[in-house]
């Protein structure tokens, strides 16, 4: 079952996320792994990213393995603090 990740940025910024996606994406035109949409914008406060996988378990491998030790290695231009989080299993996607 598809599963939906939620990221906000409170205070966030394009450039931000510019420096964040380029360090934990294989390229700009490429998704990792099992992640099958992404989407990003700027929202009330912040800095919004939606981005939905596969499953459960492609999230968690993609967080783990990739996402979480880049940002506490640090991405120079990049979000300096972790975002809030909503995540939930997908009903619905159509494409």
């Amino acid at each position: 079952m598809a599963y939906a990740i939620m990221h906000f940025f409170p205070g966030g910024t394009k450039e931000q996320y510019e420096a964040s996606i380029a360090a934990v994406h294989p390229s700009r035109n490429s998704l990792p792994k099992g992640q099958i949409f992404h989407l990003a914008g700027p929202s009330a406060g912040g800095w919004t990213i939606v981005a939905v996988h596969d499953s459960k378990e492609s999230w968690e491998q993609f967080r783990d393995g990739v996402l979480m030790p880049q940002m506490q290695k640090g991405i120079t231009g990049g979000f300096t603090k972790p975002p809030q989080e909503t995540a939930f299993e997908v009903h619905n996607l159509q494409k």
